[in-house]
């Protein structure tokens, strides 16, 4: 089969691999329609090389018709239409029970010390090959997959693998209550959706941080009011701030110098060297984070959505302890708000916008492109599927 594999920091390429096959009674086997590429891609594709194999299949935002399934898999069977959760959980362990499907214990990465297992991202989520390609298997089977109605177009459903499920959770850890007013840094995918589902579930204003034109005429087509820093956030407030604030940036923010500078180096860095400095003395670009502490109220709730990967991070403890903050942060659980969002993607009225969020449509071939003109912003490109 064909598909997107890493092959160097700035570097990915389409090629033949071998064809997935079952080797367990819970996996099964999904021919892809439809892939997208995920902010979170871009780590890979720049920052955490060292984590990474040459040749490793990237993408964890997949759907499509399963083939085949392993004698365990009994919810679903060949001919279906399925979405494929990012994160790979079984369903029944202790954190499955009690809705923490990205701490998943039968598929937690405990070499590693990490969460559960994720497609196509890392030695340190289980090098599980991923989704931008023709075909998939999909551990845990059993549980994972997602069964979508026939006749609308992927896009309606796709999201729900990642984009749709992790906005709802970082509104849903943001505490946002109707007639609260929240900010959202960043206005890639992730805010976008973000920003749409605090006013559908009754935000009465909604900020958002961006500079990039084509980001902010998106947004605004949606309600959300797009301002340049937290300052105007607090002179829009009455000088309180926003009672919610969604960091959905993470560990690439620009306006960060020093610390962009720190992680070029460690990308250069032979790989064993590169994975001491990251896991040991890793810092993160920052100033993504230091504004969503800005722009929160005293007593508010920053929810961080934006996925950060150091261990050295200058936090600003006194101030957030002064102003008595709630951080609520880490990966979306996905199965935990599909019955919630279901709902609103069937049927013509799309409360949430979803169709309005893909700005391009590209061959899997053409992934390496996509990559380029996803990581630059460039041709007005704010989110990417690829048909394989």
């Amino acid at each position: 089969m064909r598909a997107l594999t890493w092959q160097g920091t700035g570097k990915v390429s389409v090629e033949t691999v071998p064809d997935p096959t079952i080797h367990e009674p819970t996996d099964a086997i999904v021919r892809i329609t439809s892939t997208a590429i995920c902010g979170s891609d871009l780590h890979l594709y720049d920052v955490l090389g060292m984590f990474i194999d040459k040749g490793d299949v990237l993408g964890h935002e997949p759907m499509g018709i399963v083939e085949e399934v392993g004698a365990e898999v009994t919810h679903i069977r060949p001919g279906d239409r399925v979405v494929i959760p990012f994160n790979i959980s079984c369903g029944h362990c202790w954190m499955c029970r009690r809705g923490f499907f990205a701490q998943c214990e039968t598929t937690q990465v405990r070499e590693q010390g990490k969460g559960a297992a994720l497609f196509g991202y890392t030695k340190l989520y289980g090098q599980v090959p991923g989704g931008q390609a023709e075909y998939l298997r999909v551990p845990q089977a059993q549980f994972g997959p997602i069964k979508v109605p026939d006749g609308a177009p992927d896009e309606r459903y796709l999201f729900l693998s990642d984009v749709l499920t992790t906005s709802w959770q970082a509104v849903k850890w943001a505490d946002v209550e109707p007639g609260n007013t929240v900010l959202v840094t960043g206005l890639g995918p992730i805010g976008q959706m973000s920003a749409r589902i605090a006013r559908h579930l009754g935000a009465s204003r909604v900020f958002a941080i961006d500079d990039v034109p084509e980001r902010i005429a998106m947004a605004e087509r949606h309600g959300i009011e797009v301002v340049g820093t937290a300052d105007e956030v607090l002179q829009l407030t009455h000088g309180r701030g926003a009672d919610s604030v969604i960091e959905a940036v993470g560990m690439e923010a620009h306006g960060s110098p020093v610390q962009s500078a720190m992680v070029k180096a460690a990308t250069v860095l032979p790989d064993p060297l590169a994975r001491t400095a990251i896991e040991k003395a890793g810092v993160d670009r920052m100033a993504a984070l230091r504004t969503a502490f800005e722009g929160v109220r005293r007593g508010g709730t920053v929810s961080i959505i934006g996925v950060y990967g150091g261990n050295a991070d200058p936090i600003p403890m006194f101030d957030l302890f002064d102003k008595g903050v709630t951080l609520r942060m880490g990966q979306a659980h996905v199965k935990r708000w599909v019955d919630d969002i279901m709902p609103l993607l069937d049927g013509d009225a799309d409360p949430l916008g979803v169709d309005d969020l893909v700005t391009h449509r590209l061959p899997l071939e053409e992934a390496p492109h996509a990559y380029e003109i996803f990581k630059k912003k460039k041709d007005g490109c704010i989110k990417v599927v690829l048909k394989p």
